[in-house]
This record gives C-alpha cells, structure tokens and sequence, in this order.
C-alpha cells in the first residue's frame, strides 16, 4: 500500500479519493482523519475533503450500475473511491462522489415512483436530523446582510452546505457561530467558485486546484463584488 500503489491507481481511475484503513491529518487544516474517512492526495500529502474543494460531492456506493452511470453522466465533477484490499493487495473500487443534484436526476430516471418517494423522505429526515435549522437560518441572514446582492436561494444553500453538522466546514468553526465576517466570505467563496465559475470543470480536466482557482479568481471576484453592492445579474447588453 505504497506510493507507487496509489499513483497507480490515481493513473487509471483520474481524479480519486482514497478510503482510508488507518489515521492519517489533513496536511492543510490539521484535521485528524479517521479510519473510515475519506482522503485525497495531492503532491503527496494527504488532504480532506474540505481542503480539497470535493465536500460538496456525495458518495454513491458501487452496486448499482444504471445508478452509477447516469449519475457520473449528469455530474459536471465526478471522483472515483478506492479502498485498499489487503487479500488482494490492491485499491479496489467503492463508489463515487458526485454533485448532489446529479445523483437526485439518476434516482428519479432509476427508480420507481414509489421508491423514489421512500428514498426522498429517508434522505430528508437525515438532513433534517443533522442542520440545526435555528443555526442555518442565521448564517443565512448574515449572508444576506453583507452580500445583499445573493439570492435568497443560494444564500440559504450556502448556509446550509457550509453548517452541515460534522463536516468540519467552515461553518462549524468557533469563528463562524461568531459569524465572523471572514468565515462568512468564505463560505460566500467557495460556494460562487462551485456554482459560477468553471472550476469544477477545469478539476475534472485535471488542473490542479492552485491552477484552477487562480483562473477564476478574477469571475469569483466579480460576482462577490456585485453582491456585496446589492446587485444580482449583472445588466444585459442591447
């Protein structure tokens, strides 16, 4: 389970994220990783999910293989997952992380009405069982107050991607439940690098994320600027 293992594995599957059996720390924030968590390595050092700009990627467990297509199909970025076998002594694939609302089309193509309907209300109960409503509904507002200009949809989309419990985002920071003006921008950030520029797509190309985020920064700039004067869509042109 060396080095050369996970290049090789990284060389056939393109971007992966790595299953892990034993502890490791994010080399960015200074997360610990537990066993069982997931792992991305880049310049050969271990990054969460966070630090990887992959946390708002849900997984898709292998087993279902119309599932699986459809929704690698529908996700601008998709990431393969590989656990090391040690019977096999090799990474064998796990699954996915692909964007949410991919994976929401597959199910709706796949599964029936009735199933479909029983999935939706297993995976509501989860959110709601793990948003602190009260929490979220602030972090918005706060949103809204210094980025006027945010839609009120995306601004509760952020609020409710960056406060998620357990996810180590910034959200959850000390700072944050301050409401710090900083971990606001930074959820504000990442959220307009994800939804308004092409920085998923250039990942998905293979750029390094320092590469792709500095070709977006100025698009990124943009719309947080306009959002902080209160304006929305920029102007149409005549």
């Amino acid at each position: 389970m060396g080095k050369e293992q996970r290049q090789k594995a990284g060389a056939e599957e393109g971007i992966v994220v790595f299953w892990i059996l034993k502890e490791s720390v994010c080399s960015e924030c200074g997360t610990e990783l537990w066993k069982g968590s997931f792992l991305k390595m880049e310049g050969g050092k271990p990054l969460c999910l966070p630090c990887a700009d992959l946390d708002h990627l849900v997984f898709l467990p292998r087993g279902d293989t119309a599932l699986t297509r459809r929704s690698r199909k529908y996700s601008g970025l998709s990431v393969v997952v590989v656990r090391f076998s040690r019977s096999r002594g090799r990474y064998e694939r796990q699954g996915l992380l692909v964007e949410s609302a991919a994976l929401e089309r597959a199910e709706k193509e796949c599964l029936s009405d009735e199933e479909r309907r029983r999935v939706a209300r297993e995976r509501a109960a989860e959110l709601r069982e793990r948003a602190d409503a009260q929490y979220v509904s602030q972090f918005a507002e706060r949103i809204r107050s210094a980025y006027p200009g945010c839609p009120p949809d995306e601004a509760e989309t952020i609020a409710q991607h960056a406060c998620e419990k357990y996810s180590g985002r910034v959200g959850r920071s000390a700072d944050a439940k301050k409401f710090d003006a900083e971990a606001l921008d930074l959820a504000v950030r990442a959220h307009v690098r994800h939804a308004h520029t092409e920085y998923d797509r250039l990942l998905g190309r293979g750029w390094e994320r320092a590469e792709a985020r500095a070709a977006v920064a100025a698009k990124v700039a943009e719309v947080m600027e306009r959002w902080s004067r209160g304006r929305g869509k920029p102007p149409e042109c005549n």
